[in-house]
């Protein structure tokens, strides 16, 4: 950390904001950390991506073999310690109309950047402070609809992948992985791991092509409420809101299901989302987004993509908890566990219910 701290300050002292004082952020799940920059009226953040942090490689196509053999981060597609891949896509964002922030240094090879601050407020501050809950989850809607008109040939130019079977497999196994044993206090054995595979490969066979840029964690915890920025000339209310809509952690985006982003808004790991309002927001985007989906009712790819990352989540918790000691991820998974069983009530997953209901009871399904 010494020679990385050695590195940011020589980073900082060649860039815009040498003269600026430095207050650390509270981290999050991730290996990142972020420094707030303060020189009088200006304010950014020091972005820090350790290049021997959250490693991931997709940065090109690879057989699934290699990618195998690579582990996780590969499978799923994590951008892992690319920087870069966050400075594009922000970018690219903000060429398109969403508030991403403004990248105003980087260094891509040692994994710095200064970034606009988009401030403190986000969505479930906000809510607490007293702004409109169901305001600012359609303004969050807006920004989800807006992306969904995108092109997605741009993104990829970027080189974002597809978020396909193979990371979607990889990351339900982390269920297995990693919630399982936490929960029942022994491995799964390999027939059943191979059996809960297969269901999964088959249900997941049944969702849309990928077609849409997929911010991938996108939540009341990365949304930031800008009202400041709106422009009061804008003709357009769902202009207004986009514009007051800040956007980030974004780093792992690929291009998926025009779902996938919805079910990680209304489906939140750290907050509850009253189920009239996410009924009416799901309302909300179905009645206005354009997608063609293999599946005749959307209903099933969102609870399909939910059960996924829902799925994924209880396997994330707990790896955080048991692996890396980060205890606090547990007061989170009864919410996830709830949301988890919610998705297994749609008949299209009856085969996951099932399987889990016969080796997990413990979920009480």
């Amino acid at each position: 950390m010494q020679d990385r701290d050695t590195l940011c300050t020589s980073f900082i002292n060649q860039s815009a904001w040498a003269n600026a004082q430095q207050i650390a952020l509270p981290g999050d799940a991730s290996s990142r950390r972020y420094i707030r920059l303060i020189d009088g009226e200006k304010k950014a953040l020091l972005m820090d991506v350790p290049q021997d942090g959250d490693g991931g490689e997709c940065e090109k196509e690879a057989s699934p073999e290699e990618r195998k053999s690579a582990g996780y981060n590969a499978c799923a597609r994590l951008a892992g310690a690319n920087i870069k891949r966050f400075t594009d896509i922000a970018n690219a964002l903000r060429a398109n109309g969403i508030h991403a922030p403004e990248i105003f240094d980087i260094d891509a090879i040692n994994g710095f950047a200064i970034i606009e601050d988009l401030g403190a407020d986000v969505f479930a501050q906000s809510i607490r402070g007293g702004v409109s809950e169901a305001l600012l989850y359609e303004a969050a809607i807006d920004v989800l609809l807006k992306i969904a008109t995108l092109d997605g040939q741009q993104f990829s130019d970027l080189g974002l992948l597809t978020y396909d079977n193979i990371a979607m497999e990889a990351e339900v196994a982390l269920l297995t992985q990693w919630y399982w044993p936490h929960k029942k206090g022994a491995a799964l054995a390999s027939a059943l791991e191979d059996e809960y595979q297969q269901i999964w490969r088959s249900i997941l066979s049944q969702i849309g092509t990928p077609s849409t840029l997929v911010l991938r964690d996108y939540h009341a915890e990365n949304l930031l409420w800008m009202d400041a920025a709106t422009d009061d000339n804008a003709t357009d209310n769902a202009a207004r809101g986009i514009e007051r809509v800040g956007v980030i952690d974004f780093q792992d985006a690929l291009i998926g299901s025009p779902v996938y982003d919805l079910v990680s808004l209304l489906e939140d790991a750290r907050r509850d989302v009253p189920l009239d309002l996410a009924q009416r927001m799901k309302k909300r985007y179905f009645d206005r987004v354009q997608i063609t989906s293999d599946l005749v009712d959307l209903d099933a790819e969102y609870a399909i993509l939910g059960a996924q990352r829902n799925a994924k989540i209880l396997g994330i918790f707990a790896r955080l908890a048991n692996r890396d000691g980060k205890l606090r991820y547990l007061d989170l998974v009864p919410r996830v566990e709830d949301h988890f069983r919610r998705n297994l009530d749609h008949p299209i997953l009856l085969p996951v219910r099932q399987f889990l209901v016969k080796h997990i009871p413990e979920l009480e399904l």
